[in-house]
């Protein structure tokens, strides 16, 4: 074999990486922003929040893809005002399994963001806005910098659950090869067909890879978050 992985394999792990950086990306500012409301603010209907912000880790990941369908597929009430309006489907397109994959995986990303939130000590940004900072530059000279450990490895492991995500994504998206076909699908797809285990197990090893990578990066960076909270306390 000349090459570790076929065209068609390489296809889907191409996409794999393409549907989790922009389910990232997309997703990061939100994760932020949603982190910041339940550290740092009190307010009617927070817990409603939190446990909206959790439930794609409790529901079965095909639920939150048929949720995913009838509400941005082109009947959806949503998909509809998409279509018709911005000209923009999402119902079975790779950016239909970005937002599946930021669903699926912003949880985690809220997560690792609101425990760096809750490791800062908000006498720091207090001192600053006493010095006649607004709280947008207290948020990006004190607190971001100080997050931003968290931050990342918010990121990685929403960029590893991305990568990893089936359940929602296939029934949101179906699993068309060149087009909606990621890791988890081609898998899926190599060991419905007779002879398929070999190229299923190679995607497996990349899945494995990728997952342990992801793991690692987010407690070295874990590690950083606490070291430089305690440096700066």
């Amino acid at each position: 074999m000349t090459v570790w992985l076929s065209p068609s394999e390489w296809q889907a792990v191409a996409l794999s990486v393409q549907v989790s950086f922009w389910a990232t990306v997309v997703s990061l500012p939100f994760g932020i922003w949603v982190a910041w409301l339940l550290a740092r603010r009190e307010f009617p209907g927070k817990q409603v929040l939190n446990g909206l912000v959790h439930l794609p880790l409790i529901l079965p990941p095909v639920v939150t893809g048929y949720l995913l369908l009838i509400t941005f597929g082109r009947r959806g009430y949503v998909g509809q005002f998409l279509d018709q309006w911005f000209g923009i489907v999402l119902a079975f397109r790779w950016t239909g399994a970005v937002l599946a994959a930021a669903v699926m995986a912003f949880p985690l990303m809220v997560r690792a963001i609101r425990l760096a939130f809750e490791a800062v000590d908000p006498k720091l940004e207090q001192a600053a806005g006493t010095l006649g900072a607004s709280p947008i530059w207290v948020f990006l000279t004190v607190t971001l910098p100080l997050i931003l450990p968290g931050v990342l490895a918010g990121a990685v492991l929403a960029f590893a659950k991305a990568m990893g995500e089936f359940g929602a994504t296939i029934t949101f998206v179906s699993n068309i090869p060149g087009q909606t076909q990621t890791l988890p699908s081609a898998i899926y797809a190599f060991l419905q067909v007779p002879g398929g285990d070999r190229q299923a197990f190679r995607l497996v090893l990349v899945a494995i890879a990728v997952a342990m990578g992801a793991l690692i990066a987010s407690e070295w960076i874990a590690r950083r978050v606490a070291r430089r909270i305690g440096g700066a306390g």
